[in-house]
C-alpha cells in the first residue's frame, strides 16, 4: 500500500470515529503543484490520547504540543491536534499551546503555501490564507504579519530562502523586509536546526539561489560569515573570467545535480581560504589557500555541529580540490592512493564543476577519470604485501619508523615495482641497511 493510501486510511479512521481530520501543510502544497510528497501530516480535532487509543502503534513525541506519530506499514505519520500557540519568549518554542479550530491552526503556521488543509475523503480543500492563490502566483509569503511569524520562530527566515530556492519562487516584499530587519536575531536558533535547513538548501534544485537569498537577507553574514567574506575577493581574469570568489562559488553551486550534503558543502567552501590568502604582487595569488581553507572548513563544521564523518569528508574535499591540476605529473602510487579514497567520486565531481565554472578546461579531470576507469581495483587498493608483524620478525621495534617503512613498501607496490612478499622483505632489509649506515 502506498504512503498516501496509508495516510488516507488514518484520516478515514479518525473521521469514522467522529473527528475532523485533514491532510495538512507540505503534502497539500505538493499535491496542488503536481509533486510527489514523501511525508503526509494530518491535522485533527482528536486529542493526543484519542489518537493513541485509536491506533495500535503510536509514539507520543510531543503530546504537550498535541503531536503524536502514528506508525502504519513502516511509515511514520505526524498527527497533530488543531492548536493555537502563545508568544515565543525564546524565539523558538511557544510559551503555551491551546487546542483550537482548523482556521486558528492554519493561522499559526509559517507560509501561505504551507497553510492548506485537504480532506481526501470528501475531496475538499480548506484555504483560509489564500495559499492556492500564492502557489498559482508562485510567491513565498508569510501567513499574517511577517514580523510576528519570524519573531515566533527565527528559523523561518532561513526556511523562506529554502522554499524560494526549492520552488524558484520570489519572496513577497513585506516578508523579505521583515527577514532583513530580524536577521541578526537568527543566533537564538540552535546550530543543529540551522545546519538542517542549510543542508536542505544546498541539496535543493537551486542551491545558488538559496545562498544568494541568504546573502540578500543579511543572514549569510550571520550564519556563514566566511562565505559572505568571499564577495569582492578578486581573481586572475585569465583563470577566472566569471568574476570574484563569491560569483565563482555560486556558479559552482548552480552546476550541481542531486549532490550529497558533503559534496555541496565541499563546493561551497572549496575556495574559502582565498579570503585570507589573497595577495597581489606580480599577479593575484592565493598561496596555500586549500590548506588554510581546510582549517576554516573544519571550524565551520564544528560550529554547525556536523557529524565527525561529514566534517572529515568536507575538510578533505577542500584540502584536495587542487589535486587534479598536478595529476598528469603524479607518480602512479600517489594517483592510486587518491583513487583508493572513498571520497574520490565526490572529489572528481567537485573538480569537474570547479573547472567548468572557471577556465572550462577539463583535461585534468578527463585524465583522472580515464585512469580511474582503466586501473583495476586490485591495483588501486591491493592487499598489503607485509605488515608490522613482518617488521618485528626482522628485529625492528614498533615506532615511527614502522609507518615510514610500510608506506615506502606500499608506494613501491603501487608503482608495480614489488609484487611478492619476498620482494617486499628484501626491500625492507635494504632500507634498514641504508638507515643504519
Amino acid at each position: 500500500m502506498s504512503i498516501k493510501q496509508n495516510a488516507i486510511d488514518i484520516v478515514k479512521t479518525l473521521q469514522g470515529n467522529g473527528y475532523k481530520a485533514y491532510f495538512a501543510g507540505g503534502c497539500v502544497r505538493d499535491m496542488i503543484m503536481g509533486r510527489e510528497s514523501a511525508d503526509y501530516d494530518i491535522a485533527t480535532n482528536a486529542l493526543p490520547n484519542d489518537v493513541m487509543h485509536l491506533f495500535e502503534e503510536t509514539i507520543p513525541v510531543g503530546v504537550q504540543f498535541g503531536v503524536v506519530i502514528v506508525l502504519k506499514e513502516g511509515h511514520n505519520f505526524e498527527v497533530a491536534t488543531f492548536r493555537t500557540e502563545g508568544s515565543y519568549s525564546d524565539g523558538r518554542h511557544p510559551d503555551y499551546v491551546a487546542f483550537s479550530t482548523p482556521e486558528d491552526d492554519v493561522k499559526r503556521r509559517d507560509f501561505t503555501i504551507n497553510g492548506l488543509l485537504y480532506d481526501p475523503i470528501k475531496n475538499e480543500m480548506l484555504d483560509y490564507v489564500s495559499g492556492r492563490e500564492d502557489i498559482s502566483k508562485g510567491i513565498i509569503r508569510t501567513i499574517g504579519n511577517p514580523i510576528e511569524r519570524f519573531t515566533e520562530d527565527k528559523l523561518r527566515m532561513i526556511r523562506a530562502a529554502r522554499f524560494a530556492c526549492r520552488f524558484n519562487f520570489p519572496i513577497h516584499e513585506k516578508t523579505r523586509q521583515a527577514i532583513i530587519k530580524l536577521a541578526r536575531q537568527i543566533h537564538v536558533v540552535s546550530a543543529e536546526r540551522i545546519r538542517e535547513e542549510l543542508e536542505k538548501i544546498l541539496t535543493s534544485p537551486n542551491p545558488h539561489i538559496g545562498i544568494r537569498l541568504l546573502d540578500e537577507f543579511h543572514l549569510l553574514q550571520e550564519i556563514l560569515p566566511e562565505v559572505s567574506g568571499m564577495k569582492g575577493v578578486r581573481q586572475p581574469e585569465n583563470f577566472h573570467p566569471e568574476g570574484d570568489v563569491f560569483v565563482h562559488t555560486l556558479l559552482c553551486l548552480s552546476k550541481m545535480k542531486n549532490p550529497s550534503w558533503t559534496l555541496a558543502m565541499g563546493l561551497l567552501l572549496h575556495d574559502i581560504g582565498k579570503t585570507v590568502t589573497f595577495e597581489e604582487s606580480d599577479r593575484i595569488r592565493f598561496n596555500l589557500h586549500e590548506k588554510v581553507g581546510a582549517d576554516m572548513a573544519a571550524n565551520i563544521c564544528n560550529r554547525l555541529k556536523t557529524s565527525n564523518a561529514e566534517k572529515e569528508r568536507i575538510v578533505w574535499l577542500v584540502q584536495k580540490h587542487l589535486y587534479f591540476k598536478d595529476a598528469q605529473k603524479m607518480r602512479l602510487s600517489k594517483l592510486k592512493r587518491l583513487f583508493a579514497s572513498d571520497g574520490y567520486p565526490e572529489l572528481a565531481e567537485l573538480c569537474r564543476i570547479d573547472a567548468l565554472s572557471s577556465s572550462g578546461d577539463l583535461s585534468d579531470y578527463n585524465y583522472c577519470q580515464e585512469m580511474f576507469s582503466k586501473l583495476p581495483q586490485e591495483e588501486v587498493k591491493p592487499k598489503p604485501l607485509i605488515n608490522g608483524l613482518d617488521l618485528i620478525a626482522l628485529g625492528l621495534k614498533p615506532g615511527p619508523l614502522f609507518r615510514e617503512i610500510l608506506t615506502k613498501i606500499e608506494d613501491e607496490q603501487l608503482e608495480g615495482n614489488l609484487k611478492t612478499k619476498e620482494e617486499a622483505l628484501e626491500k625492507v632489509k635494504s632500507l634498514i641497511c641504508h638507515i643504519n649506515t
